[in-house]
């Protein structure tokens, strides 16, 4: 069977089609149907008639709505809310379909456009499905998926330019950044080979802050180091295969899920954390900790 895999089509820059007349807004129902909303947003976008908030959106106002929604969708699958995840991705998908209808105005490209691309890339990286690498395991996928990453990007036409760590966004939230500047040095042997060497690092940032503290060193000094110490603790989590984002994000829950239960505990005998002692937090503290052993 011939792979239907192609590098060349990741330049391909398909004709942007001309924008769609908008329906009449009367005659749009809510529906399971992607056309309809195509339509919603098309007509929240025609001027005179549309909203007025949407209409002075941009790219860049938009932008931080459409990382917000990505961020609900997360909490939601974290909180188990089916319900909830239903409603955050119809939120998501509606960032896809605005930011497509305002390049479809600029006569860039539409949303049948950006479902064409996805479809390509899908179909492309994954040759064990759609081509003639069939029966592989999960970590010759995982090889393999890298080395088409790999080969797209070497095939753009600002490849020769490129740095190995160009193209990783500078907008990610850092600790994501992070570790993908780590993943994408290491492809390169920039790289411990296990994680001893890593964890030593991080006892070495260890010592340069404390080091610094005792010299009393300026804020920025202090920053550049704890920096480094945070920057060696993701590629700890990345060499024990641990997404430093969800880790951290699962130690910012405990920690609020105890401190309430201080609140609470400190509520019933009349008194609030502004009043008690470091000690009596403490002692509650650890109560909340003995807790969540029993119940687990």
């Amino acid at each position: 069977m011939a792979s239907p895999v192609h590098l060349a089509a990741v330049n391909e820059d398909p004709q942007p089609a001309a924008p769609r007349p908008a329906r009449d807004p009367a005659t749009i129902k809510p529906s399971r149907e992607i056309a309809d909303l195509l339509a919603v947003m098309a007509a929240l976008r025609t001027p005179g008639s549309g909203c007025p908030w949407d209409l002075e959106q941009s790219f860049a106002t938009i932008a931080p709505y459409t990382i917000e929604e990505a961020y609900e969708v997360a909490d939601a699958i974290d909180r188990g809310d089916m319900q909830d995840l239903k409603e955050e991705l119809g939120d998501l998908l509606l960032q896809v379909v605005f930011h497509s209808q305002m390049a479809e105005e600029a006569h860039q490209f539409n949303f049948g456009d950006v479902v064409e691309i996805v479809t390509q890339k899908l179909i492309r990286r994954h040759p064990h499905v759609f081509g003639d690498k069939r029966g592989l395991d999960p970590e010759a996928v995982k090889k393999l998926w890298k080395e088409i990453k790999a080969s797209e990007r070497a095939a753009r036409p600002d490849a020769a330019e490129a740095g190995v760590l160009d193209g990783v966004p500078v907008n990610l939230p850092p600790v994501m950044r992070a570790q993908k500047l780590q993943d994408r040095a290491a492809t390169v042997g920039f790289d411990w080979k296990e994680p001893q060497p890593v964890l030593a690092k991080i006892i070495e940032e260890v010592e340069e802050i404390s080091e610094a503290m005792q010299a009393e060193a300026e804020q920025p000094k202090l920053q550049a180091e704890v920096g480094d110490l945070l920057f060696a603790v993701i590629n700890l989590a990345r060499h024990l295969k641990i997404d430093a984002s969800r880790a951290l994000a699962e130690t910012n829950g405990k920690f609020q899920r105890r401190f309430s239960y201080i609140e609470q505990e400190l509520a019933a005998q009349c008194t609030s954390p502004a009043e008690a002692t470091l000690e009596r937090m403490e002692a509650l503290w650890n109560e909340a900790k003995e807790l969540e052993k029993a119940t687990k």
